[in-house]
């Protein structure tokens, strides 16, 4: 099928998906994934908590026959928790993981020695570039992805409120916000029910969590992005503008 925009919608209608799915559960959102689209799905993880609840939904309990690609973006600035975590839930789930980074660099060391010390302090924009927003359409495209799911909130930040559950991207692939109709509240209540392996820095005041040299901790009242890229005025990385 040709990726395109007026291909998906013709396909699928949108709109009328989106305002039948405004009340379903995220189970029944990627049941109707994997109906739809049995090869072709791509889930892209940072291994936050939401996208933590995808997997176990995916692999747990909706078990496809093809297993779906989880796909992460190895930006070499990853908090050790998380590399642990990815290891982790690999093991548990068997995961069909699929990690996507910069060829050729393979540490900090590297990186540093070919774009400078700091560069998210220099230029945030390349620095996003090379180490997400390349690596992620370049895996989307290796895996033939016709569809991807993200773990975004509406609640999550002001720059998402208004998602929709079903939406095309610029690339025209479809891409899928399941949880986009939860609350961080939804998403913990259903992680502690289900016993949903997370990252233990979720418990230290991190409940979103990015790469380690420009993610800090939020305190009580912040908004649950505040501290990632704090004191400047990004609120995305970009794959998802």
């Amino acid at each position: 099928m040709s990726n395109s925009p007026n291909t998906l919608e013709t396909k699928w209608n949108l709109a009328e998906l989106n305002e039948k799915f405004e009340q379903a559960t995220p189970r029944d959102i990627l049941a109707w994934c994997v109906q739809e689209m049995p090869t072709g799905l791509v889930q892209a993880s940072a291994f936050n908590v939401d996208d933590q609840i995808i997997t176990a939904l995916l692999y747990r309990e909706l078990k496809p026959a093809v297993s779906i690609p989880v796909l992460f973006l190895n930006t070499l600035y990853h908090f050790p928790q998380t590399l642990e975590l990815v290891a982790k839930t690999k093991e548990i789930y068997n995961l069909n993981l699929q990690t996507y980074k910069i060829p050729e660099l393979n540490t900090r060391e590297e990186f540093a020695a070919s774009y400078g010390e700091a560069l998210w302090d220099t230029d945030i924009s390349q620095f996003h570039h090379l180490t997400k927003i390349e690596p992620l359409q370049r895996g989307l495209s290796e895996l033939n992805a016709v569809g991807w799911i993200t773990g975004r909130r509406r609640d999550q930040a002001t720059t998402r409120v208004r998602i929709d559950i079903l939406e095309i991207d610029g690339k025209g692939r479809l891409k899928v916000n399941p949880l986009a109709n939860w609350t961080r509240k939804d998403s913990w209540s259903y992680a502690i029910e289900h016993k949903v392996v997370y990252n233990p820095l979720h418990d230290q005041g991190y409940p979103s969590i990015g790469d380690e040299p420009i993610t800090t901790p939020v305190k009580e009242g912040e908004d649950e992005r505040a501290g990632r890229w704090r004191g400047t005025e990004k609120t995305e990385c970009g794959i998802h503008v």
